[in-house]
């Protein structure tokens, strides 16, 4: 994959011009419209798209034409998925949007085209390391990989009484839900006993390994040695009660002992925090809810504006 031009233009919405190389600093691109410190600092195009839409129009369109401030070769852009990122030399940039709106002809590059491909297959970036990007330079993709520990906690199955089902469950829907999207998942399934030292240990491993997910399956009860809760919660950096409010509520309508579990979620660092009930049939229920929000979560969580 390399670089094919670098271009800027002094106005939103209007044709950016190809100059020799381009400086990317915090902002974005030095001295061109689109810089500044929000999610898209930076617009890349891929040829493969260019080249699609020349077809479609009947005539060349130059490099910088769609407003893209990096036109590429090699790699379909907007199949990349939110949070992977892309090294050119030294500059490192995270994609943050796919696509945008189209302003039709109130739009410069609009009226003088006649159509846009930015709209579907553009991509933007913001920038992670600054540095100088020039036409001819290698670029290297590197696909974000979501990683999660899946810890069960139970007495009798880590004394192999029985087999943990409820931890190989969560990630079977966890594969599902970013094989369906997707996006690259790798799970670590770790079974300990009831112990709360050991469920501390493994919590501060996951942070220190930039885990991006942890699940615990088991301990949300009322019993004795039921102590998952009382170990995360006062780890949370930030707790996420709605999720898990609505998800009692929801399945105790007809099951009114789904209310006494203690189920929490929160965030301790960069690292989303599940703990769900030990049954099979109880991970079911609230990874359907979860996996519903997780996406936008991770958004959150990176700062990207995707209302």
């Amino acid at each position: 994959m390399k670089i094919l031009s670098t271009n800027i233009s002094s106005k939103k919405g209007t044709i950016k011009k190809p100059v020799d190389e381009i400086i990317i600093n915090e902002l974005g691109v030095e001295n061109d419209a689109h810089s500044g410190n929000w999610h898209r600092q930076v617009s890349m195009l891929g040829v493969e798209s260019i080249e699609k839409f020349s077809k479609e129009a009947k005539r060349k369109i130059n490099y910088g034409e769609f407003a893209e401030n990096i036109t590429t070769e090699g790699l379909v852009l907007y199949k990349s998925h939110i949070l992977d990122r892309f090294k050119i030399g030294n500059v490192e940039l995270e994609l943050t949007q796919i696509g945008k709106e189209c302003h039709g002809t109130s739009c410069a590059i609009f009226n003088e085209v006649g159509n846009c491909v930015m709209p579907k297959e553009g991509i933007f970036c913001r920038v992670i390391k600054g540095g100088t990007i020039k036409a001819g330079d290698e670029m290297f993709y590197y696909p974000k990989i979501f990683k999660a520990h899946i810890i069960t906690l139970s007495d009798r199955a880590s004394r192999g009484e029985y087999a943990d089902r409820s931890g190989p469950r969560i990630t079977e829907n966890l594969e599902a839900h970013f094989n369906k999207t997707g996006r690259q998942f790798e799970a670590v399934n770790t079974l300990i006993s009831d112990d709360a030292e050991q469920l501390t240990s493994l919590v501060s491993y996951s942070l220190q390994d930039g885990i991006d997910i942890i699940f615990t399956t088991g301990g949300t009860g009322i019993g004795q040695r039921d102590i998952t809760v009382d170990v995360l919660k006062p780890l949370f950096d930030k707790e996420i009660p709605g999720i898990m409010d609505f998800i009692r509520m929801k399945y105790g309508v007809e099951k009114p002992n789904a209310l006494i579990s203690r189920s929490v979620a929160g965030i301790i660092g960069n690292t989303f925090v599940f703990a769900l009930p030990g049954s099979v049939k109880a991970v079911d229920e609230y990874c359907t809810e979860i996996l519903k929000v997780l996406d936008h979560l991770f958004l959150m969580m990176y700062g990207i504006d995707a209302h």
